[in-house]
C-alpha cells in the first residue's frame, strides 16, 4: 500500500445491485455512488457483484525478513526509532512491528541501524510465497493453503484499531509494554503509512486516513475457549489496552479502520438509525467523508433497505422514523 495505495484506490469499475433490483455498472450508478462503495462500506448501498481492479506490477523476486528482539535486547529503542523512519523510507520497503507480551527473542543500516538486520535475515522468494511468509506460514509451505476458505488457526477473535500521528516517546512506549505484560493477552501490530498513502487526498475515496498518519495500530485478541466467560475476559483485556492508548493516538475524532468493524464504537438501533446516532462511529471511520456518504445513501437507498449494525443511515428513513414516533 505504500507503493500503490489501497485496493479502493485501484478500482476502475464495479457491478452493483441496488435496492430496486437494478444491476448497475460504474456508468449506470454514477460517480457519487461509485465513490461511496470504494471504501465506504459497499453493503450500505447495495450488493456488490464484482469489482474491476487495475493490476500492478509484481517483481519476480521479493526479499522478506523477520527480526525478533526482546526488551532486554533493545526493542524499545528499535520501536522508537522505527516510528521516525518507517513512513519515510523507500516506498518499496514495508516494515511492520508486531508486539507480543511474551518472553521470547525479540538500506536499513543507513536509516535504521538499531534493528541489527544482517544478510542472513533476508530471504528471497516469489511474491506469492511472500504472502505465506507474511501470514506466518513456515518457509516451504505449499501455496495450496491459500485456496482454503477458512483458517484453522483461530476460533474467536476481536480486533480494534487506532492511528498514530506523532511518535510516541520512549518513556510512554515502555509504559505501554508494562501494560501489555500486565494484561498478557492482546497483541499490537503497527503498520506504517507514508509513500503513496500520503499522496492521495482524503477526499478521493471515503477512506480518509492519508497524509499525517505515521502508522495504524491493530489490537488483536484471539482465543479458542468456549463460553461467555471467555468472551467477556478477552474483550475486557483488549478494551483495557485500547483505553490505555488514548493519549497517544489521533483525536477529534479518534479514528478507526473500517475493515476492523468495531461495534464498541457504537451501533445503529434496530430499524432506521438516526444521523446523530450513526455519526458517533461514522466520523471515526470516515471523518468528514461521513456526511457525503449519508447524502449518497439518502439518494440511492432512501428507505434504508440495506442496513446492519454500522450501515450508513438514510436521512429520509431517519426522518420518517422520527415522524412516526411523534
Amino acid at each position: 500500500m505504500r507503493k500503490h495505495g489501497l485496493s479502493v484506490d485501484n478500482i476502475v469499475d464495479a457491478v452493483l445491485v441496488d435496492a430496486n433490483g437494478n444491476v448497475l455498472d460504474r456508468e449506470a450508478m454514477g460517480e457519487d455512488l461509485f465513490w461511496a462503495i470504494r471504501g465506504g462500506g459497499g453493503a450500505s448501498f447495495g450488493i456488490i457483484v464484482s469489482w474491476k481492479i487495475k493490476l500492478v506490477q509484481v517483481p519476480e523476486v521479493v526479499t522478506v525478513f523477520r527480526v525478533e528482539r526482546t526488551l532486554e535486547e533493545g526493542a524499545s529503542d528499535i520501536v522508537y526509532q522505527w516510528q521516525h523512519v518507517a513512513n519515510k523510507i523507500d516506498e518499496d520497503l514495508f516494515i511492520r512491528v508486531v508486539l507480543n507480551p511474551v518472553t521470547r527473542k525479540g538500506q536499513m543500516d543507513e536509516q535504521f541501524p538499531g534493528m541489527g538486520l544482517v544478510s542472513t535475515d533476508c530471504k528471497e522468494m516469489s511474491w506469492i510465497e511472500s504472502v505465506l511468509f507474511w501470514s506466518n506460514y513456515q518457509i516451504g509451505t505449499s501455496t495450496d493453503v491459500l485456496l482454503e476458505r477458512h483458517s484453522t488457526k483461530e476460533k474467536y477473535l476481536k480486533r480494534k484499531s487506532d492511528y498514530v500521528q506523532e511518535p510516541i516517546s520512549k518513556t510512554d512506549l515502555e509504559g505501554i509494554w508494562k501494560k501489555m505484560i500486565q494484561l498478557r493477552k492482546p497483541v499490537l501490530t503497527f503498520n506504517p503509512y507514508g509513500g503513496k498513502m500520503s499522496e492521495i487526498s482524503e477526499l478521493d475515496t471515503p477512506f480518509p486516513h492519508r497524509s499525517g498518519n505515521i502508522y495504524k495500530i491493530q489490537y488483536a485478541a484471539s482465543w479458542k475457549e468456549e463460553g461467555a466467560e471467555a468472551v467477556d475476559h478477552n474483550l475486557d483485556l483488549i478494551r483495557k489496552l485500547y483505553d490505555y492508548m488514548t493519549p497517544f493516538v489521533s483525536k477529534s475524532p479518534r479514528c478507526s479502520y473500517l475493515n476492523y468493524r468495531d461495534i464498541d464504537l457504537g451501533i445503529n438501533e434496530i430499524g432506521n438509525a438516526s444521523y446523530e446516532q450513526a455519526s458517533g462511529w461514522g466520523t471515526k471511520y470516515f471523518k468528514g467523508n461521513f456526511d457525503r456518504l449519508v447524502q449518497v445513501k439518502t439518494m440511492v437507498d432512501p428507505g434504508n433497505f440495506f442496513r446492519y449494525e454500522q450501515s450508513i443511515p438514510s436521512l429520509e428513513a431517519s426522518s420518517s422514523k422520527n415522524r412516526m414516533s411523534e
